[in-house]
Parts: structure tokens; sequence; C-alpha cells
């Protein structure tokens, strides 16, 4: 199916590649069928671009890129509610928060989305761990683990292959890489 979207344009979506959410994100309960894009620009953010509104797509990444300790920790209701017997059947992101200051990106540890794997059926569960925070700043981790990259891609759990890059300070979440801005005199 076609999808026209605001940030990419038109878009080819297979249908095995949508999420849907019964309950929607929170604050966009509205909106129930999502997929992800991989824009390619080699930052290992990802895009959840909304069916339902074209103008609607989250940043998002995997907690484990930036936090390798992060875990998630389901009551059985929520596992079942998803139609899981465990965490490791499902896919995991956090939405980011990518302000002009691309320094302050942030985040939200607290409420991922969870992804069934094989229905694709999706979440965004509040975790009960008063330890998690909803803008942790994560800038510094990602901007490492990108310097450190290397081919071996074996733990992501997406079939998204990105390659090595520095993120630039001025870059924004609607920029692409391109040369570093210079300093003013």
């Amino acid at each position: 199916m076609k999808i026209n979207t605001t940030r990419f344009g038109e878009l080819e979506v297979e249908k095995k590649d949508i999420i849907t959410f019964k309950e929607g994100l929170l604050g966009f309960e509205h909106l129930k069928r999502f997929f992800i894009v991989d824009p390619g620009d080699q930052t290992l953010i990802l895009w959840f671009q909304s069916i339902d509104d074209e103008k609607t797509a989250f940043p998002i990444i995997e907690p484990k890129i930036f936090q390798p300790d992060y875990s998630v920790k389901l009551l059985p209701a929520e596992l079942q509610s998803l139609s899981l017997d465990t965490v490791t059947e499902a896919s995991v992101y956090t939405i980011l928060t990518i302000p002009k200051a691309v320094t302050e990106m942030s985040a939200n540890l607290k409420a991922p989305i969870i992804i069934n794997n094989k229905s694709k059926e999706a979440r965004q569960i509040v975790l009960q761990d008063s330890k998690l925070e909803v803008r942790y700043s994560m800038y510094a981790e990602l901007k490492t683990y990108i310097s450190n990259f290397s081919s071996d891609d074996s733990q992501r759990t997406t079939t998204a292959k990105p390659q090595a890059v520095e993120l630039s300070e001025t870059q924004t979440e609607t920029t692409k890489p391109t040369e570093p801005k210079r300093p003013e005199a």
C-alpha cells in the first residue's frame, strides 16, 4: 500500500510491516497504525510514522544501543495484552525528543514502545521501575556508540543495517548530516 508522509514523501508499505495499537500512543490515542522508516542517514535513529496522519512521525531508537543494561520488565497482564510469553519475542523502542540543540536529545525510558515481532501488535507501556526517566539525556552515549560502531550488527533487533557516522552538534531532527557549521567569530 502507498502511504503519503510529509517527512518522507510517498512510501510503499507492505501489510506485514504495519504495526497496530489498540490504545494508540500516550497523547496520540487516536492514531492506531504505524510503520518504521529507516531514513538511511546512518544515525541509528528510526522514525515511527503514522499511517492515519501523514504529518505524525516520532524519532525512535532501540534503547540497548545507548543503554546496554536497559531491560523491560512487564507484568503478566501486559505480556498477555500483546500475546507475548516473554519480552524476548518483542522489539523495544524508545521515543526520542530532539530539540534544536541536538546535544540535549533525550529518550523516554519510562514508557517504551513494545512490538510483538510476530503479530505486529504494539503498546506503549509505562514501566513500574521508578529509576527510569521520561527524559533520559543520551546524546553522549549515542555519540560514543556511533564512534565505536563496527559492522557487527548482531545485537540490533531490527533488519536495518546502519553505517557509522558521527552526529554533528548542529544537526536537528529535520536536517540531514552536512558539513558542520563553523563557529562565528
